[in-house]
Formats: structure tokens, C-alpha cells, sequence
């Protein structure tokens, strides 16, 4: 009989504990008509200090430029975004952000603290403390992402 192996059964409760995450995240943005990956997308074009450009959004969310071009697509028939010339180039476009993807940011954000508190609630502030320690060891032992 093989003896249990603790780095598989705390990778298996990292995936369950991911998937619940994934879950109570998807209950909150289901009724606000935005999907997960437009979620992060609008995330990440509140963070810059001034309207992206595509390319800048592709690179940070390492994806493919044709997948922000569709979630921007989305973001914009329901006016979270709105794209804009930039100035510096004829060819790009830069993603700004509206007072309506403002709007639902805030909104979904207090929804994403609600969801963590449901989830941590089960651990004393010690114990939390210790949690995120250890998560902030995990995250930047990690390549860099930006997201």
C-alpha cells in the first residue's frame, strides 16, 4: 500500500479550495453579465495609470492579442470600456475605462471581499495571518505575472 503523500494532498486541496473560489466567483458575475476572464481584463485596465494599449493588455494577461480583442468586444457592448485612438500611433488603440466598468468594479469587488470572508471564516486572525504569509511566500516564488 503506497504511503500517503502530503505535496499531492496539499496540491489537491489548493485545486478544491481554487474551485470553490471559482464557483462563488462565478455566482457573483453571473447576474452582472460579465465572465471571469472580463472580470480580470477589467481589472487590469484599472490598474495602469492612463487607457492601455491592446497590445499592453495581451502581454500582461499573457494571452493572445485576438482573445482581448473579444473581451474587449464584450466590455464595450455593455459600456464598461471604450476604445480610444492613441495619440502616439495611428495603427493601436488604447482601452479606457468608463464610469460604468468603474461602477462594476467596486460593485464586484465587495462582493469578492464577501466571498473571502465566507471562506476564511472557519480560521482565528492568527491563523489568517499565518495563511497569507504563506501565500505571499507561494506567489512570489512564482515567475512573475502581473495578474
Amino acid at each position: 500500500m503506497d504511503s500517503p503523500d502530503p505535496d499531492g494532498l496539499l496540491a489537491e486541496q489548493l485545486l478544491r479550495l481554487t474551485r470553490r473560489l471559482q464557483r462563488i466567483q462565478s455566482r457573483q458575475l453571473e447576474p452582472v453579465g460579465i465572465t471571469p476572464a472580463q472580470f480580470r481584463l477589467l481589472r487590469t485596465v484599472a490598474h495602469y495609470d492612463g487607457p492601455p494599449r491592446m497590445a499592453d493588455l495581451a502581454h500582461r494577461l499573457d494571452v493572445v492579442p485576438r482573445a482581448v480583442t473579444t473581451l474587449v468586444d464584450g466590455l464595450e457592448a455593455s459600456g464598461r470600456v471604450r476604445r480610444t485612438p492613441d495619440p502616439d500611433s495611428r495603427r493601436a488603440v488604447r482601452i479606457e475605462i468608463t464610469d460604468e466598468g468603474i461602477s462594476t468594479l467596486r460593485s464586484l469587488r465587495n462582493g469578492r471581499r464577501a466571498a473571502a470572508e465566507e471562506i476564511l471564516a472557519p480560521l482565528t486572525a492568527d491563523q489568517r495571518e499565518v495563511l497569507g504569509g504563506l501565500l505571499t511566500a507561494l506567489v512570489n516564488g512564482m515567475p512573475e505575472r502581473r495578474c
